[in-house]
């Protein structure tokens, strides 16, 4: 019954994984004010969530009653598919965080250093990257799979390559780095604004930061959530994992084994709704698509980055 219940939540998940992700895609390609290298990492994100909720979690059900039987290298494949886009994932996180910094820290230089070209070829290595690492099991670091030949993961991966290979080097390592980036660029932000204060007689000077700061600064805050959900939607099962394999003799219930590994796979259906609670422009296309209108930027708010309110005319798409 348990497992029913679960497998119900997981398509569901996989539902809103896929839809919402593709109007992440969609609306990065139809508003072009959204087409920054910024949102490309994004959408390189929201490919990955769509990869979870159309092949990774119909692989993991299918591995919870243990299947396929006697095909090792398919079971180790269907295994590795989440590893996969869970690494891609962590990799795009890493590049936004690496790309605020440059905006922030190297304003001058960021026409050069960013570039759509140099965003292609950052999102082309992460994936490549990720594929390999999440290919290991399949070059021979697995377990002995059991005489019965069931496609269970925790009787196939093997622990060692979970914890301190994938969780340790690929996960944690990258997750440290981003947080201590978001971390000075705060601190950085907060000095700015002390400074400006100052120059303005006191804290209570009317002259705010700039405005290319407090976008820089609000743009930094969304995406510091995206990679602060992640950790907690994922850290649970990793921790899980050092526990089977630091504590063999340690029982993990089984419930919570369960709900450890649906947290992780929610992760990748709660981004758009981020995108469309703190970013306006995100906000207003999703509108304008879910109400299968067209749209033109909006005339009046040039500059803004929002695009125009939905119209019930049949307007060419920009």
């Amino acid at each position: 019954m348990v497992l029913r219940q679960r497998e119900a939540l997981e398509l569901i998940i996989a539902f809103l994984s896929a839809v919402g992700n593709l109007f992440v895609c969609a609306a990065v390609g139809l508003n072009h004010k959204l087409r920054t290298v910024t949102n490309y990492f994004l959408v390189s994100l929201a490919v990955a969530d769509i990869c979870v909720g159309a092949i990774a979690i119909p692989c993991a059900i299918l591995t919870d009653v243990g299947l396929p039987r006697h095909r090792l290298h398919l079971c180790l494949l269907m295994l590795s598919v989440l590893i996969m886009f869970t690494q891609s994932s962590i990799f795009s996180l890493l590049a936004v965080a690496v790309e605020r910094y440059v905006a922030i820290f190297m304003p001058f230089r960021y026409c050069v250093l960013v570039t759509p070209r140099s965003a292609a070829l950052v999102i082309l290595a992460t994936w490549l990257l990720a594929f390999l690492i999440g290919l290991v099991p399949l070059m021979g670091w697995h377990k002995t799979p059991p005489d019965s030949g069931d496609c269970f993961f925790v009787l196939v991966v093997d622990m060692t390559y979970m914890v301190y290979f994938n969780f340790f080097a690929c996960v944690l390592a990258p997750l440290l780095v981003m947080f201590l980036i978001y971390a000075r660029i705060f601190v950085a932000v907060k000095r700015q604004v002390r400074r400006v204060g100052t120059e303005r007689g006191g804290p209570g000077g009317e002259r705010p930061i700039g405005a290319k700061m407090r976008r820089e600064t609000k743009m930094a805050a969304s995406l510091f959530l995206v990679l602060f959900l992640f950790t907690v939607c994922w850290i649970p099962l990793h921790v899980i994992n050092c526990f089977l394999l630091l504590c063999p003799r340690c029982s993990v219930p089984f419930e919570l084994l369960l709900t450890a590994i649906i947290l992780s796979h929610a992760n990748s259906a709660v981004n758009p709704f981020l995108y469309a609670y703190t970013m306006t422009a995100f906000r207003d296309t999703f509108k304008a698509i879910f109400l299968c209108c067209r749209f033109v930027p909006n005339r009046n708010a040039s500059g803004s980055g929002q695009v125009g309110l939905p119209t019930l005319k049949k307007i060419k798409i920009y």
